[in-house]
């Protein structure tokens, strides 16, 4: 039984070293303003096998997986140290989430995990489930990790469906060891996809929110919010203002919410968010872009209309179907590596440029809310295309 469990092991090794050194090809189609690439960049199977496997013969005779992964996906990214960097949500089969660094040499394949797992310090109120992780290597020179901490609602002891979600905090030098903080405290009732600004604002922190009203549902609540704190080490915000708000029949009608951290570009702050609206198959989640001024980050100067990437093919199939969610990107000498997983299941990537993408945001035209207004922008779009082809 020994050897058959070390052969079983073997093939294993083989299969996941063959995985992991996958080259990872652009796609042949490009709608111009990005590319997306044939392979996820990290899937369950990229999980290291010993954090999956008991090696041992003697108390695994049959090899069997004793702690499976469900899905990676959901990843916060930076450089760092001249590697491309994510820190994923990984998802066990017991449906808890965790945080694990992951490092590529391009940034698009041969991602490895490092050996461990974050190891992520609780607060007085222990988390339940902890997920999707900005990180944002701010001025003060910390790198800041925000993510959503789940927690059972006490005041709904009997709904076992009924939830918490806040803000936690955390900071690292290294990605190795972190700090936990004090969670975020505003006014509203939940928050999710809190994102830090990486310059201090008026001397203060600043940080894109979504305050909402239930565990799922915004309610009266939603928008991509803005609020500034005197101190992350207690971080209190006290106003929160809409930056972006939900809008009727468009792609963010049910809610949206701050991606990963803004870029600084010469033309303004490039912003990656999510838009969430309702169909008779559930919610659809897509990716989209926004700018705001570079003094006034609270500021938008340019909305393009629709989504930058929706689901595609594979992509709309999974634990969670129909949805695309970004918490990560890098800009490295003017390339930009968008980390999006699709489906609560894979991470993918797709590459762009700043340049390409500011002149999406900036000659993009917004949505113009209406059927009729739709039409006659395309009209004019084609009226300048025939007298174009006329010269």
């Amino acid at each position: 039984m020994d050897g058959n469990a070390r052969e079983r092991l073997a093939r294993l090794q083989k299969t996941h070293a063959a995985l992991l050194n996958l080259p990872n090809a652009p796609t042949t189609d490009t709608n111009g303003v990005y590319q997306r690439y044939a392979h996820p960049v990290l899937t369950a199977a990229h999980a290291p096998l010993e954090w999956r496997y008991d090696f041992n013969p003697k108390t695994n005779p049959f090899m069997m997986e004793r702690m499976g992964i469900n899905a990676v996906f959901n990843a916060g990214a930076l450089l760092f140290d001249g590697r491309y960097v994510v820190v994923a949500r990984v998802e066990g089969d017991d449906r808890k989430s965790f945080f694990a660094v992951a490092e590529s040499p391009n940034g698009v394949d041969n991602f490895r995990f490092w050996p461990r797992p974050v190891v992520l310090p609780q607060t007085d109120e222990p988390d339940t489930n902890v997920y999707d992780m900005r990180l944002t290597r701010h001025e003060d020179g910390w790198i800041y990790g925000l993510f959503c901490t789940e927690r059972k609602d006490m005041n709904q002891p009997h709904d076992l469906s009924a939830a918490v979600a806040q803000c936690g905090i955390a900071r690292t030098k290294d990605l190795a060891a972190w700090e936990r903080l004090p969670d975020l405290t505003t006014r509203s009732g939940q928050q999710r996809n809190v994102v830090l600004h990486p310059e201090f604002v008026d001397g203060k922190y600043a940080l894109y929110t979504r305050p909402q009203d239930g565990f799922i549902s915004v309610g009266s609540g939603g928008g991509i919010g803005w609020g500034l704190c005197d101190d992350m080490a207690h971080a209190v915000i006290e106003t929160e203002t809409i930056v972006d708000n939900k809008v009727y029949h468009t792609i963010k009608e049910v809610k949206n919410g701050q991606g990963p951290a803004p870029i600084r570009t010469d033309r303004g702050w490039l912003h990656l968010a999510h838009g969430v609206r309702n169909t008779a198959a559930g919610l659809r989640y897509v990716l989209y872009l926004f700018m705001t001024d570079l003094k006034r980050p609270w500021i938008v100067t340019h909305a393009p209309g629709g989504h930058l990437i929706a689901p595609q093919g594979e992509e709309r199939v999974g634990d969670v179907s129909n949805v695309v969610f970004s918490n990560g990107w890098i800009e490295d000498q003017g390339r930009i590596f968008i980390y999006y997983a699709s489906s609560d299941t894979r991470l993918h990537v797709a590459t762009s440029t700043v340049a390409q993408l500011v002149d999406y945001c900036l000659n993009t035209p917004p949505d113009p809310l209406t059927s009729a207004a739709c039409v006659a922008q395309r009209l004019d779009l084609i009226a300048k295309n025939e007298a174009f082809m006329a010269r």
